[in-house]
């Protein structure tokens, strides 16, 4: 008998939306002013620090320090965050509930911090589908480096070859395809369900 295939979901962007333009499009005089801010302030690379494990309150601290005149919006980046929550993306989640009938076993493996996160996985039923969960501040390990991978395949007991990864981000694809994934990046939830179905498992 065929072995079903593990299916490992990104959480943020394919199950749960997300929009820090919902509460910073009123905090600032012009899109120019906006842009910059989230390309030398809340970069990337600083938000990837708490995902990595980083508190919020040591990251709005150096934020504060080296930016004052931005305290407002540095503070509103954790403070205000469950306003950029924008919920469940329930065509995803539908497809979620629908490979968890046909009895496929379901990850995660997701960047967020340990803060918001704890807050997020009490306030979402469908969390209780899958039968492990990576988080990236819990393991101090962050996508795309390979070792949180190692960490979910080992913890799990998966065969990268008999898993199919999903990801809204390409360098997180990337790696899962380095690893000899099946992968999805995702577009869409149509997008997603017509790319699981070509690989058989809806």
């Amino acid at each position: 008998m065929k072995t079903k295939d593990k299916i490992i979901f990104d959480i943020g962007g394919v199950l749960i939306g997300w929009n820090p333009k919902i509460v910073y499009d009123h905090m600032f005089d012009s899109k120019d002013q906006q842009n910059w801010f989230f390309q030398n302030v809340c970069t990337p690379e600083w938000n990837r620090k708490q995902d990595a494990g980083r508190t919020y309150e040591e990251a709005t601290d150096e934020l504060l320090h080296k930016f004052p005149e931005w305290e407002r919006q540095i503070r509103a980046y954790y403070d205000r965050w469950p306003e950029m929550v924008t919920g469940e993306i329930s065509e995803s989640v539908d497809i979620l509930e629908n490979l968890k009938a046909k009895n496929h076993q379901l990850y995660a493996l997701t960047n967020w911090s340990a803060q918001s996160f704890a807050v997020i996985r009490e306030t979402y039923d469908f969390f209780n589908l899958f039968d492990g969960i990576v988080v990236s501040a819990h393991e101090r390990q962050t996508k795309p480096d390979e070792g949180i991978y190692f960490t979910l395949l080992s913890r799990y007991s998966l065969d990268p070859e008999s898993c199919i990864f999903i990801d809204d981000t390409k360098k997180n694809i990337d790696t899962a395809h380095k690893l000899s994934m099946k992968t999805i990046h995702f577009v869409s939830s149509e997008q997603m369900k017509t790319d699981l179905e070509n690989y058989g498992v809806l």
